[in-house]
Order: C-alpha cells, then sequence, then structure tokens
C-alpha cells in the first residue's frame, strides 16, 4: 500500500511486488548462499594471481558484474558498486540468486581524527541522508543492522583478539557535499565514518530477510579544517586481511 505525501521519498510502498523483480532476471540461482563485496580491487587481483579465486559468474549488462569463487570455500566475492543504487540494487539481484548471507567490507572518511588509519568499524547501522533505503524500508532517520547478525561479529573478533569499534555510519549520495555543518551534525548524532552504500544494503537485508554484516575501515579524515587523504587506497596489507577477515565471518554468519 502506498502512503502519500507532499514529498516523493516519503511516498512508501509496502508492496513486495513490483513491475521489475530481481528474479526475473535470474537463470540459474548460485551453488552457495554465501557472498562477500568487497571495495578493494587490487585484493581481487592478487587473490586471482595466488590461484585462489577463480571467476564464477558473469552478469551481463552495459556495467557487467564479475562474481567470483574462492577455490578453498564455498564463498563467493564480488567487487562492489559505488552508491546505493549501484551496489545495494545488486545485492537484491544476488539475493535472489540465492544469495542469504553477505559480508561487507570497504573504507570511509572518518568524522573522528582519533579513528586510525585501517582502525575496523562493525556497522551498528546507518544515517540514511539518501534516496535509495526509502524504497524499501519506511522512512526514519536511521536504520540498523540485525542485532543477532552483530553479535556474531563483533564475538568473533574478541574471541580472536581482533581491534576493533562499533557505531552508526552516515550514507550519502553525494561525495561533494559533506559540508562542515553536515559533518558535525552526523558526528553529534554518533557516526563515525561516512560512506556511501550502508543505508541501501542494510534497508535491502531488512527487506528480504536474509543475514548481513559490514566492516568498514577508517580511511580518508574529513573531520579537519582541511579534509587529509591519509594514503587510505595504498593500504593493501590492511584491506587484503580485511577480506580474509570477511571469509571467516561470512561462515558464521
Amino acid at each position: 500500500m502506498l502512503t502519500e505525501s507532499n514529498y516523493p521519498i516519503f511516498e512508501f510502498d509496502d508492496n513486495k511486488v513490483a513491475k521489475i523483480n530481481p528474479a526475473s532476471f535470474v537463470a540459474r540461482s548460485f551453488e552457495t548462499n554465501k557472498l562477500i563485496i568487497t571495495f578493494f580491487p587490487e585484493v581481487m587481483d592478487r587473490l586471482a594471481d595466488e590461484g585462489k579465486i577463480v571467476i564464477e559468474r558473469t552478469i551481463a549488462g552495459e556495467n557487467p558484474v564479475y562474481i567470483y569463487r574462492f577455490l578453498d570455500d564455498d564463498i563467493l566475492i564480488t567487487l562492489g558498486q559505488v552508491g546505493c543504487p549501484a551496489c545495494a540494487g545488486n545485492l537484491d539481484r544476488f539475493n535472489a540468486m540465492g544469495i542469504t548471507k553477505v559480508m561487507f567490507c570497504g573504507g570511509g572518511g572518518v568524522l573522528d581524527k582519533n579513528i586510525e588509519v585501517g582502525q575496523l568499524l562493525v556497522v551498528d547501522g546507518a544515517i540514511r541522508d539518501e534516496g535509495f533505503s526509502y524504497h524499501y524500508i519506511e522512512p526514519s532517520r536511521y536504520i540498523f543492522t540485525n542485532p543477532a547478525t552483530t553479535e556474531k561479529i563483533t564475538r568473533y573478533l574478541e574471541n580472536h583478539s581482533i581491534s576493533y569499534i562499533r557505531g552508526l555510519t552516515w550514507t550519502t549520495d553525494a561525495i561533494f557535499r559533506e559540508t562542515a555543518d553536515r559533518i558535525a551534525r552526523r558526528k553529534k548524532e554518533g557516526a563515525k565514518i561516512v560512506e556511501m552504500e550502508q543505508a541501501g544494503c542494510i534497508a535491502v537485508s531488512q527487506f528480504r530477510g536474509f543475514e548481513y554484516g559490514a566492516l568498514i575501515y577508517g580511511g580518508d579524515d574529513v573531520s579537519q579544517d582541511e579534509w587529509s587523504n591519509r594514503g587510505w587506497c595504498s593500504r593493501e596489507g590492511i584491506r587484503y586481511d580485511l577480506v580474509t577477515l570477511c571469509k571467516k565471518l561470512v561462515e558464521i554468519l
């Protein structure tokens, strides 16, 4: 049923059936239900060079999506696309292909200078400063991950003495509109990191009813007077280890 509003983004429709549905584009399901979404292309290249992954399937289109499979485990991995419509939209399609356990690993801009490069954030939820998630979950300022799923992740990290923080992200569509006042407001609300996918991915997982967890590592710094890259994209060791960690975590979801 459609709830009407003066603002289109607030007109939520809870009807599960749309004119175009993900299942319409599924020729066959995957043989596993476990998937890692990463944003580290150099890690994907390294895994392929090391002979640890092979191409499982190519989803054709104007922007093809490549799905790889680990040779030593029944787990798939793919390179995420930037922004909720691309990344979370693909996630909806992956679920229609049989994926029900997902670990996301990426990086984001820290809102607190004390969050070091490489510090892991276990995502508790997101501030919904984007549009995609409002088509899956009714309007709200925040959206939260499944507490039971998040607890599985944190318990594993603690049992293996892996340092982490937990909290909210700020999901935005507009990378060039992260103004000083917005940053200050989001930080005050509890956001640790700004990124572009979490609200949408969490919304899809809630709407479709599957397990979803996310680890975001501290990257560039947007908390100071001047933006600092901090060389976050070149932290190959951190990024490789994070994918390896998510491979363990997706098994326990």
